[in-house]
């Protein structure tokens, strides 16, 4: 009987060592690791770009914008770089490069004389005490006729500078303003050869440019500043002459299209 107890101890450990533990789920073999999905760039929803009818690609968040020529006719269309045209509006920069602006414009030569610089003696016009009027101590005191300026204004600097980097910065949001408020034409070119008034101001009302307009030219041709300088609320000048300033207190923004480009090339990041 002894012998039967001794032999079952001893297949007991044998067979817990070759049954699963129990409670326990079999160890799975690593799945293989899923190839990742390729992006197509014909997906719209994940794609960072975008193709066009004519087989152009272009980025998804840039606008397009109609080139016309100076009759108002269709040419053809095309893209707006987003990170000229295409940024938020930093109102706070455009406020600090509007600021630079006219401040620059200012001469801060207005001056008054105070008593020291106006003309008159030094000496005290009567005594102290006993004749019965006030006292005072020379005729060049500001309570007298001729007499000084008190905290009038001096000569001074007015010119406030901001970093260029901020200046870029605050033109490209004023341009996609602009764009966001439909104010900006791109015109092929303004073939004007000869100075004259009466052409260029058929070719503004051809376009629509009703009011304050900004007309950008690259390298803009004697006969077309001769041309629009008798024109009231027409300002022409140069691709690398435009300011924040300029873009906001238009009605109507004029770019050709060789300006539009030196603009993208000039600001682009």
């Amino acid at each position: 009987m002894a012998e039967k107890k001794k032999a079952a101890a001893a297949k007991a450990p044998a067979a817990r060592a070759q049954a699963p533990a129990a409670g326990k789920a079999p160890k799975k073999r690593a799945a293989a690791k899923a190839a990742p999905k390729r992006r197509d760039i014909s997906d719209d929803d994940t794609a960072k770009f975008v193709r066009e009818k004519g087989g152009a690609v272009r980025p998804a968040g840039a606008s397009t914008v109609q080139v016309v020529d100076a009759g108002n006719n269709r040419l053809r269309d095309v893209a707006l770089r987003p990170e000229v045209f295409g940024v938020e509006a930093n109102t706070h920069l455009m406020w600090e490069a509007v600021k630079e602006y006219r401040a620059g414009g200012r001469r801060g030569t207005a001056m008054t004389k105070n008593r020291a610089l106006v003309s008159g003696t030094g000496r005290k016009p009567w005594r102290q005490k006993g004749t019965g009027r006030a006292r005072v101590g020379e005729a060049r005191n500001p309570l007298w006729r001729h007499g000084g300026t008190v905290f009038g204004p001096v000569p001074r600097d007015y010119s406030y500078s901001i970093p260029r980097k901020a200046r870029l910065a605050a033109l490209r949001s004023a341009l996609s303003q602009r764009v966001s408020e439909g104010a900006l034409k791109v015109v092929d070119s303004f073939p004007i050869e000869t100075p004259k008034t009466k052409a260029l101001k058929g070719i503004l009302d051809t376009l629509g440019a009703q009011g304050k307009t900004l007309l950008v030219e690259h390298r803009p041709s004697e006969a077309l500043v001769l041309s629009g300088r008798n024109i009231p609320g027409l300002k022409i000048v140069d691709s690398t002459q435009v300011n924040v300033y300029d873009v906001l207190d238009c009605g109507t923004l004029l770019l050709s299209q060789e300006a539009l480009g030196k603009l993208e090339e000039r600001l682009t990041p």
